[in-house]
């Protein structure tokens, strides 16, 4: 699942992507079978960066005129008010971050306020749930925008394995901007930089 180009880590941020339980729980539509595995690796990642975390959340507040109107029609258990729990963090990504949580109404969470933290062209390196969704998006409009971009592909958790390895697949189409590792080589790379 990796790939053979140099991952450079010195000054990235990790960014979590939307460890919530409405991605994470069994009893979800969309709950990943695969994210209980992928939240040990994000949880040492999240340790070796520190306070170069940022920790993200979809929130269903997106407005309702436009597709995402259509969306929220075709998954109604989704459409409820941001104060549900549904959109809260899973326990175990509790204080993964010192900062507050970064929450979007997008699947993609690059944008101006991510950008803003991590600065124009920074470095990320992704980890989360969906990897055939939220994390896909981001890393593809992160690296539109000239982020240097690592997905940590064991700490990302699919919808399905089949997706989850279509999802990498895609990503690591776009080398050098994006680069595939597994939590194991970012953090010997990380300790190989000093950090």
């Amino acid at each position: 699942m990796s790939n053979p180009l140099p991952v450079v880590v010195d000054e990235a941020w990790l960014v979590v992507i939307d460890p919530q339980n409405i991605f994470a729980s069994a009893d979800s539509a969309w709950g990943s079978p695969f994210f209980a595995q992928a939240m040990p690796r994000i949880r040492s990642l999240a340790d070796a960066f520190g306070e170069r975390v940022i920790v993200t959340r979809w929130m269903p507040t997106a407005d309702r005129s436009t597709s995402w109107g259509d969306y929220f029609a075709a998954w109604p258990f989704a459409d409820q008010p941001p104060t549900d729990a549904l959109f809260d963090l899973v326990p175990d990504a509790a204080g993964l971050s010192p900062r507050a949580t970064l929450d979007l109404p997008a699947f993609g969470k690059w944008g101006p306020e991510l950008e803003s933290i991590v600065g124009h062209g920074g470095r990320i390196v992704l980890a989360g749930v969906s990897t055939d969704c939220c994390v896909l998006s981001t890393a593809l409009v992160a690296a539109d925008a000239g982020a240097h971009v690592t997905v940590a592909t064991d700490a990302c958790a699919g919808s399905t394995a089949e997706n989850h390895a279509a999802a990498v697949h895609v990503m690591g189409l776009y080398p050098p901007q994006i680069t595939l590792a597994t939590t194991a080589e970012v953090l010997a790379r990380r300790r190989a930089s000093g950090r």
